[in-house]
This record gives structure tokens, sequence and C-alpha cells, in this order.
């Protein structure tokens, strides 16, 4: 089974993902130097609607890791109740990808 290393601990790689194409895409992203060549990729690559869906269920994640009611989310966001459910069972059953992420925001703020 295919690995990644983050932090200490490696998490297993969906296979489902895994290909030359999707390696290519990583590999790009993490090129990419600061906030505006990020923005400048993604405007490219994604359409405004899936970006924003990105940005949002990272932000229902954020205020899930931090004990917000579905409530309070929908309220903040504007996500579905289905939405929320579907990231909070990434937060917990999921790759740990959130939590990296979530992680190193915190840390750099």
């Amino acid at each position: 089974m295919l690995s990644v290393v983050i932090g200490s601990d490696k998490m297993p790689v969906n296979p489902k993902l895994k290909d030359d194409l999707t390696d290519q895409l990583f590999s790009g992203i993490l090129l990419l130097n600061n906030e505006e060549e990020c923005y400048q990729f993604f405007e490219d690559v994604c359409t405004v609607s899936e970006l924003k869906s990105l940005a949002q269920r990272l932000e229902v994640a954020r205020m899930l890791k931090h004990g917000h009611t579905y409530d309070e989310i929908v309220e903040r966001t504007g996500a579905s109740t289905a939405t929320i459910s579907r990231v909070k069972r990434c937060l917990h059953y999921g790759a740990d990808g959130y939590k990296v992420v979530l992680a190193r925001l915190d840390e750099i703020k």
C-alpha cells in the first residue's frame, strides 16, 4: 500500500486517487510559492464555484474543530447540513488531510 509521510505518522494513500495525473497535479501545487500564485493557478484550474466549495469545506472543518454548532456553521458559511456532515465524517474517519492543514494554519496564526 502507498503511504505519505505526515509528521512522523504514515497515512495510507487512497489507491483510487493515486495515478500519474494526480501526482502531476499535486507536484504542481507544491511548486506554487505564494498566495498570489495559488490564486492564479486555481483560477485557471477550477471554476469559481468549485474553488468556493473547497474554501467553504475548509471553513466548515475549522468551525467543527473549534466546536461550533451546525446552525452556526450554516449561518457563517451557507453550507448545507449534508456538506457539514460529510466534512465531519472526514474529520473523524478520513485521511487526516483537514487535520494537517488546520493544525498548520493554527501554527502560523
